[in-house]
């Protein structure tokens, strides 16, 4: 019976992890097109690139933590024999990876806005940089 109730865990535990990870990702991810092009003054290619990238980042660091955090300890103190005892431990784990995303999510923002506001300060005079330029012509 232990067993079982393990599996059915798992099996309603990573598509949960997984379809919340998809929709925070696509939310987020989806909105942030504003900040990007923001941040890079309207060049697209290099605003929805790096977009993207963070996308892969968010999906990579949220499914591998999903999956790290998978593991149900069981032993003969805490015998995992029951529905009751099977959703108390769906609620946890659920509920600690959703607090988990939230921060994420959080973090994601805060580097939006930070990149905002250094994309927005005004640029010290400083050296120009070199450019290189072709000869003149004799």
């Amino acid at each position: 019976m232990e067993n079982k109730l393990i599996i059915i865990a798992y099996a309603i535990y990573l598509p949960v992890a997984l379809l919340l990870t998809l929709f925070v990702a696509r939310t987020l991810f989806k909105n942030a097109r504003v900040f990007m092009l923001d941040i890079f003054h309207g060049k697209e290619e290099i605003a929805f690139a790096t977009n993207r990238l963070f996308e892969i980042g968010f999906y990579l660091m949220n499914i591998g933590f999903a999956l790290l955090i998978l593991k149900i300890h069981v032993s003969e103190y805490n015998p995992f024999e029951t529905t009751q005892k099977l959703i108390e431990t769906l609620s946890y784990k659920v509920g600690g990876f959703s607090i988990y995303l939230g921060a994420m999510l959080f973090f994601n923002l805060l580097l939006f806005f930070r990149g905002r506001r250094k994309a927005n300060q005004p640029k010290p005079d400083g050296p120009k940089p070199f450019k290189l330029t072709k000869p003149a012509s004799a």
